[in-house]
């Protein structure tokens, strides 16, 4: 976990290391990238759809802000558990990037369930 600001609010991000290649967490917002960027991700996998919760940044806010710092990033929003097209387009985009993904969402565990699903 590692500290930032958010409101005056120190908070932690809660970041759940999968494998050497992959890792979820819960919701990040655009304002993490940078230090996400410097922690060595050179991707981020959303699973969250859109306005899904008051207040959740967008999608792409966090894909400008990933774009900034280098990285990918890749949207599949998921409700449930992930479907087959779902678990097809995470395991294509897994497959055209090198290096360490951070995949998210409220809790984190539709990211980890697309990766489970993939058969990572």
């Amino acid at each position: 976990m590692w500290p930032f600001n958010l409101f005056g609010k120190t908070r932690k991000m809660s970041i759940r290391t999968i494998d050497q290649r992959f890792a979820t967490s819960g919701q990040i917002r655009p304002e993490d990238v940078a230090q996400l960027a410097q922690d060595g991700y050179a991707a981020l996998v959303c699973a969250r759809p859109d306005n899904e919760e008051p207040g959740q940044p967008a999608f792409a806010a966090i894909a400008r802000e990933a774009e900034k710092h280098g990285m990918q990033a890749l949207h599949i929003p998921v409700s449930g558990t992930p479907s087959p097209a779902q678990v097809e387009r995470f395991t294509e985009a897994m497959e055209g990037i090198e290096g360490r993904v951070l995949g998210y969402c409220r809790s984190g565990a539709r990211a980890a369930a697309l990766y489970s699903a993939s058969g990572r």
